[in-house]
């Protein structure tokens, strides 16, 4: 959301976590002067979803970006998995950006125009032990994205994905242990992992016109070696 506002973008911020978001737009009115909408919404919830992108174009007049960054992980080794938490990853990870591509296509279809990117992983693409459910769920995101991609061309709209390795930010230790951690940033080329600005300099270019040509597809930000 910082970057996108430091390109100049009009931001609207949502989290599912009411005093999260509320501190995330005051942040972001501090840095740019101007409080962003923020709107609480749980991708889970249908409605939320749906009042979530209303929101958006009853205040904007219309959606241009859309950014699906919402997701759930955790560590858990398939044999010791229940159903329980296989759903919910997906529910979040997966079916919750199905929900919020749908939601933002619905919008950009009758100006046939817009620009969708969702949040992958490469754990859609690469083995990780203890990772099934959140695996799947990303590998599924890469799949919509294309599907979407396919879908939006006829009517101007581009549907793209980043996909990173690592990248640090606050929530990582309540899903991982500091010793995994250390194991997948030596893994990495420059022994650390992306900063989240690293992260969203990629979403900035696939949210604009440098990338005009690029639909369906998946960008890897890593410098993970094999």
């Amino acid at each position: 959301a910082k970057r996108c506002a430091g390109e100049g973008a009009t931001v609207v911020g949502s989290d599912a976590h009411p005093r999260r978001l509320e501190e995330a737009a005051d942040q972001l009115a501090e840095l740019t002067g101007l409080r962003p909408l923020a709107v609480p919404c749980n991708v889970t919830n249908e409605t939320e979803v749906q009042a979530l992108y209303d929101s958006v174009v009853t205040t904007h007049g219309k959606i241009d970006v859309a950014v699906n960054n919402a997701g759930l992980g955790g560590s858990v080794p398939i044999v010791e998995m229940t159903d329980e938490q296989w759903s919910t990853v997906l529910d979040v990870t997966l079916t919750g950006t199905f929900r919020c591509v749908r939601a933002a296509m619905r919008h950009m279809m009758g100006r046939e125009s817009g620009v969708i990117v969702n949040n992958a992983s490469v754990l859609g693409w690469r083995a990780q032990k203890e990772q099934a459910h959140y695996g799947a769920a990303k590998a599924g995101v890469m799949a919509l994205t294309r599907t979407a991609a396919a879908e939006g061309a006829d009517f101007g709209i581009r549907v793209n994905a980043v996909s990173p390795s690592l990248a640090l930010h606050p929530f990582l230790n309540r899903v991982m242990s500091d010793e995994a951690l250390e194991e997948l940033r030596s893994k990495e080329l420059f022994g650390r992992g992306a900063e989240t600005w690293e992260v969203a300099n990629v979403i900035v270019f696939l949210a604009s016109d440098y990338s005009s040509y690029m639909s369906g597809e998946v960008v890897s930000v890593s410098s993970q070696h094999p």
